[in-house]
């Protein structure tokens, strides 16, 4: 794996150890990338479900301000801290192991509004929709925010969800990319836009 774009561009990014995490390759993050930006003017990007961390240190690398990386595993906090070091990203990241409920809960607190999340969870878990809910009900999403949901492509989750509209659906063998833009009247904090764990 490696950046593929951006101040960063090339710079290879390590995998997290074992096999219970399902990195996005880089031939499905350049599509990503290329429907949703390919570059940004700053802005500030959630990598949920973050794994290895690469999704939101290749927003970071294309010209977002900051990322938050929210993961449950100790191994992969290890890595994206690693590789947010290895790209020279350390300094516009918060890195935050918990699980996606209690982390959401925690931005909250916090008055965080993001205008690019990932969300990527296991593909056992169904629950995107739910996550993008929350986050509508806390505020933690800037106007015309775009959330990527990628998932199983046998599985499909709804075309417009309250608050969302689908404007993109491409599939790449078993991942499926899932494009929403939020559409809601919430904006919680600062639209453009503490190293402990996010939770309590």
């Amino acid at each position: 794996m490696r950046v593929v774009s951006g101040t960063a561009k090339g710079r290879p990014l390590k995998s997290v150890p074992g096999t219970g995490t399902r990195p996005t390759t880089d031939k499905v993050k350049e599509a990503v990338f290329s429907m949703i930006g390919p570059y940004f003017e700053g802005g500030a990007a959630l990598d949920l479900f973050a794994g290895t961390g690469g999704l939101g240190i290749e927003a970071l690398s294309r010209g977002m301000e900051r990322a938050v990386f929210i993961d449950m595993e100790p191994r992969s906090i290890e890595t994206i801290r690693a590789n947010l070091k290895a790209t020279g990203m350390t300094e516009r990241a918060e890195v935050y192991r918990n699980d996606a409920v209690r982390a959401l809960a925690a931005l909250e607190k916090r008055g965080r509004a993001f205008d690019l999340v990932f969300l990527d969870p296991p593909y056992r878990m169904k629950h995107g929709h739910e996550l993008m809910a929350s986050m509508d009900a806390k505020g933690l999403l800037a106007a015309d925010a775009v959330i990527v949901l990628e998932h199983e492509s046998d599985y499909e989750y709804p075309e417009t969800l309250p608050g969302f509209e689908r404007i993109r659906h491409s599939k790449y063998g078993e991942t499926a990319i899932s494009l929403y833009r939020y559409a809601g009247e919430k904006t919680g904090g600062n639209p453009e836009e503490e190293q402990n764990e996010a939770g309590e």
